[in-house]
C-alpha cells in the first residue's frame, strides 16, 4: 500500500503543480476571476450585504467600498460564528476556528470553511511537485518524512465549533492526505505531553529506514527534535529493540494503547543505529536516515539565524520552503529547495500590496500583484473565502522578481516586530543578518539571542542578549560588542543616523545555558502551541528576559569611562 500511494501522491501533486504554473503565465486573469467568484459566493453574507459585494463589478469598486480593515473590526462577527450563528462571514458553514498562536500579539480567531481549507490542499499538492522536481534534479527521492505536529484541538465553542491550532485543524481535516506522508503514525501526534508526542515520533519514524523529510513550522522545532534523537537515543534505540515505549513517558492511557499495538520489536534496526551510536558518539537525523533527501520549514525572516546550525545535526540536507502560510491564509509556495524565493498562491486568494510609502496613510493606495517591482517592500493584503477582506496581517515582504507574472516574494517581518530607541525601527530582519555575520566573524554558535531596551534611560540603550551554544566560548566580548555596534549601523540606516548623538552605546549580555529554554516554557505555559512558537528576536517589553541569570554584562570603552 505505501509502496503504491506515495507515487501517485507525487504524480497528482506533479499535475496539480503544472496546472498552477500554467496560471502564472495569466496572473491578472485569475486574480481577478478569483475575486469575482469569491464575491458572488459571499454577496448575501452580513459583511458582503454591508458592503454591496452584489453590485461590486470590478477591482477598482471593490477597493473603493471595502476599507481594510484591522482584526478588531472583525472580533465582533468571529464571536457571533463561535456562538453558532451563519452566513456571517462566510456563505460556506464555519468547520473550524483557528486560534492564532498569540507569540506577536493579541491572540485571534479565524474561521475555516471546507473552501478555504481547499486552498490550503491546492498549495500543498503544488509544493510537493516543485519539491519532487527540484530533488529530482539533485539525483534525490521524495518520500515519507516525519512530523511531530500535535493534532490535539483546545476545544469546542457554545456554538459546537471545534477550535485550537492552525496545524490541529489542517491535519485533522485532511487525515487522509497527510497519513500517507507520514513515516510516524497519526496516532503519534495525538499525546499532549510534548516531550512523549516527540518521543513516540521519533521512535516510530526510526522504524522506517527510508524516512526522507523532516517538516515543521519553524526551523527551531527542526532542530528540537533533533535535539530530542540525540537526547534520548540511547532509550529510543532500547524501544525499538524490545518492542517496548518507554513507561516514564506521559502517555494518556488509550493513546498508549494505540501505539502499543502499532509497535514492535525492530532488533536490526535498533543494532544497525546503536553500531551508528558506538562509532559517531551521537545520533542525528543524518546518521539515523542517511537517505535523508530535505528539510521541510518556514525560510525568510529569522530563519538563517538557525540555519548556522543545521550542518550539524542534517549535514548538507536541501532545506524548503514548502508554503509560506498563516492562520488567516496561504500567500505564496516555493519553487526550489535552498531558496528564500516563493511564488504567490495566485489560486489561494486575491492580494494587494501597501508601498513602504503608504504605510502611514489613513488609507493607502495598494498594488496589484503584476504592479509590484522587484527590490521593493510591501505589505501584503489577502481577500479568501475565510472571510476577510483586504485584510492586512502586518507582515512585510520583499519581492525579488517573478515567477512567470506572478511575484516572488520573501518573507522579511512582521510589522509591529521591531525595537526603537527614538525612531529608528531596528526590526528582526536587521536583528538577524547582524547575529549571523557575528557568527560567522567570531566562529562561534548561539543557541538564541533577543535584542532588548535598557530600564530607566532616555534614551535607552540597547541590550544584546545572547546564549553560547554548547562547548563555545566569546574570548573577545568587547570586540564582538564593537562589531555589532557597527554591523547594526551598517544594515539600519535610521540606528546609524541615532547612535551619532542620541542612543548611547550598547551593551552585550551573555546570559546564562539554559536561559531561552526558559523563556520559551515561559511562552508555552501562556498557552501557545509548541508547534507555533515563534520567538521574538527584538523585544520591548523590559520584562520579557526577567529574572534570568546574566554571567556577564560587556560595556564599550566609552561606556566604561561614563559607568
Amino acid at each position: 500500500m505505501t509502496n503504491f500511494v506515495v507515487p501517485l501522491l507525487t504524480t497528482v501533486a506533479r499535475q496539480v503543480k503544472a496546472n498552477f504554473v500554467r496560471k502564472t503565465r495569466q496572473t491578472d486573469a485569475v486574480q481577478e476571476q478569483f475575486l469575482r467568484s469569491l464575491l458572488l459566493a459571499h454577496q448575501e453574507t452580513e459583511l458582503g450585504q454591508k458592503y454591496g459585494l452584489r453590485n461590486i463589478k470590478t477591482i477598482e469598486q471593490f477597493q473603493e467600498r471595502v476599507p481594510i480593515l484591522p482584526y478588531s473590526s472583525y472580533e465582533p462577527y468571529t464571536e457571533r460564528i463561535a456562538q453558532g450563528e451563519t452566513n456571517i462571514l462566510t456563505a460556506e458553514p464555519v468547520v473550524y476556528l483557528t486560534l492564532t498562536s498569540g507569540s506577536t500579539g493579541k491572540k485571534k480567531m479565524i474561521p475555516t470553511t471546507r473552501r478555504s481549507q481547499n486552498a490550503f490542499r491546492r498549495a500543498t499538492l503544488t509544493s510537493i511537485g516543485f519539491l519532487t522536481e527540484a530533488l529530482k534534479r539533485r539525483k534525490l527521492e521524495f518520500g515519507k518524512l516525519l512530523l511531530t505536529n500535535s493534532v490535539q484541538t483546545w476545544g469546542r465553542t457554545s456554538g459546537g465549533i471545534d477550535y485550537g491550532p492552525s496545524s490541529a485543524g489542517v491535519l485533522r481535516m485532511d487525515k487522509f492526505l497527510y497519513k500517507q506522508l507520514f513515516a510516524n503514525p497519526y496516532e503519534t501526534l495525538q499525546p499532549a505531553d510534548s516531550v512523549a508526542r516527540h518521543y513516540v515520533c521519533l521512535l516510530f519514524a526510526l522504524r522506517e529506514e527510508s524516512t526522507r523529510g523532516m517538516i515543521a513550522n519553524f526551523p527551531m522545532l527542526n532542530l528540537r527534535s533533533a535535539n530530542y534523537l540525540e537526547r534520548y537515543a540511547e532509550d529510543l534505540l532500547l524501544d525499538l529493540e524490545k518492542g517496548t515505549i518507554a513507561a516514564w513517558l506521559e502517555l494518556e492511557p488509550e493513546v498508549r494503547i494505540q501505539l502499543e499495538q502499532q509497535h514492535s520489536a525492530t532488533p536490526r534496526r535498533a543494532a544497525q543505529l546503536r553500531e551508528i551510536l558506538k562509532s559517531e558518539g551521537r545520533l542525528t537525523p543524518k546518521l539515523a536516515w542517511q537517505n535523508l533527501s530535505f528539510i521541510a520549514n518556514a525560510r525568510g525572516g529569522t530563519s538563517d539565524f538557525y540555519f548556522e546550525r543545521f550542518p550539524a545535526y542534517f549535514g548538507d540536507t536541501p532545506i524548503f520552503g514548502a508554503a509560506y502560510s498563516s492562520a488567516e491564509g496561504m500567500f505564496s509556495i516555493y519553487t526550489d529547495v535552498n531558496d528564500d524565493a516563493s511564488v504567490l498562491a495566485i489560486e489561494s486568494s486575491f492580494f494587494e500590496f501597501i508601498p513602504e510609502d503608504q504605510w502611514e496613510a489613513e488609507h493607502p493606495k495598494t498594488l496589484l500583484a503584476t504592479e509590484v517591482k522587484a527590490g521593493e517592500r510591501y505589505r501584503i493584503l489577502i481577500t479568501n473565502y475565510g472571510g476577510f477582506y483586504r485584510y492586512d496581517i502586518g507582515d512585510v515582504v520583499e519581492v525579488v522578481g517573478f515567477y512567470e507574472t506572478a511575484p516572488l516574494i520573501v518573507f522579511r517581518y512582521r510589522r509591529g516586530g521591531f525595537v526603537s530607541s527614538t525612531t529608528e525601527k531596528t526590526t528582526e530582519f536587521h536583528a538577524t543578518q547582524v547575529m549571523q555575520a557575528l557568527q560567522q566573524e567570531f566562529n562561534l554558535l548561539l543557541e538564541d539571542f533577543c535584542i532588548t531596551l535598557s530600564d530607566n534611560e532616555f534614551p535607552a540603550r540597547y541590550l544584546a542578549n545572547i546564549e553560547l551554544a554548547s562547548g563555545y566560548i566569546l574570548d573577545n566580548p568587547q570586540v564582538f560588542l564593537a562589531s555589532f555596534d557597527r554591523k547594526l549601523q551598517e544594515v539600519n540606516t535610521h540606528y546609524e543616523i541615532s547612535r551619532r548623538d542620541t542612543i548611547p552605546s550598547p551593551r552585550l549580555r551573555i546570559l546564562s545555558s539554559g536561559s531561552f529554554a526558559i523563556i520559551r516554557q515561559r511562552q508555552l505555559q501562556k498557552g501557545i502551541p509548541d508547534s507555533q512558537l515563534k520567538f521574538p528576536h527584538v523585544s520591548e517589553d523590559r520584562n520579557f528576559l526577567a529574572e534570568l541569570s546574566v554571567e556577564q554584562e560587556i560595556r564599550l570603552p566609552g561606556d566604561l569611562k561614563r559607568a
